[in-house]
């Protein structure tokens, strides 16, 4: 499956990150990153203080749509996926009890969205669930369980390093929502997956704009430069009224 050599290279190239600070990976400035006038605005993405709000209308809305046929692959996605959000909640929730920033613990409250989202296509699918009783820094997928004890090794070094890896999970994410949702036609995932995407979005453009005003590098891993510059230099997406899983 496409994820997991995802997640190996990943674990190959993270090293590169921590270790290459290049000019080119800082196009833009502190000025740039945080372009909105609007202190609050400012405030708000450095800190990440909105609250990602999965509601019943929302829900109600996924389970109107059709019930398509689920393939083993789409199976496969989803069962990753599940996991790789609770990686996600479970390294901010470790560099949360280290560093007192508070975009840790929001965000670690966002992803608890995120993989609860995962967990009601599951359910819907009557697809056994690879968290029961979940452990904090436990995965049934081993590349997974090695990633995330690579992740919370590296971000305990520093903020900086903590921001970094951050920055690195949503990268990582995105591309992986991207790739995975491509294998896909049913309705109710692309619905869940393009909502995931444009909260991975809000995450990485708070890590990114923490990491300029501390004057820290990130290079994107995953996506492309020009993915990732339309991402950092675009303002904070809110979901619609409708067809929106949840607000970021």
């Amino acid at each position: 499956m496409k994820a997991k050599t995802m997640i190996v290279n990943m674990m190959g190239m993270l090293g590169i990150v921590f270790l290459t600070l290049s000019a080119n990976g800082c196009a833009k400035d502190e000025a740039s990153a945080l372009s909105d006038d609007n202190a609050a605005a400012k405030a708000a993405m450095i800190d990440y203080t909105i609250t990602d709000l999965f509601d019943a209308t929302s829900q109600t809305l996924i389970d109107s749509l059709p019930d398509d046929s689920i393939s083993q692959t789409e199976s496969d996605i989803l069962i990753f996926m599940r996991e790789e959000e609770l990686l996600a909640q479970d390294v901010y929730t470790a560099l949360s009890a280290l560093y007192t920033k508070p975009i840790f613990r929001n965000i670690t409250k966002s992803e608890a969205v995120h993989t609860e989202a995962i967990k009601a296509l599951l359910d819907k699918y009557l697809i056994a669930d690879p968290a029961v009783n979940h452990v904090a820094g436990v995965f049934v997928n081993t590349d997974l369980q090695n990633l995330y004890t690579l992740l919370v090794a590296k971000g305990s070094v520093s903020l900086m390093e903590g921001l970094i890896v951050g920055a690195t999970i949503e990268d990582l994410d995105i591309y992986d929502l991207k790739r995975l949702g491509a294998e896909t036609d049913n309705a109710d995932i692309l619905l869940v997956f393009a909502n995931l995407e444009r909260g991975s979005r809000n995450h990485l453009r708070s890590f990114y704009a923490n990491i300029v005003l501390y004057k820290g590098v990130y290079v994107p891993q995953y996506l492309s430069q020009e993915e990732f510059d339309g991402i950092v230099n675009t303002p904070h997406e809110f979901g619609s009224a409708s067809g929106s899983c949840f607000r970021n």
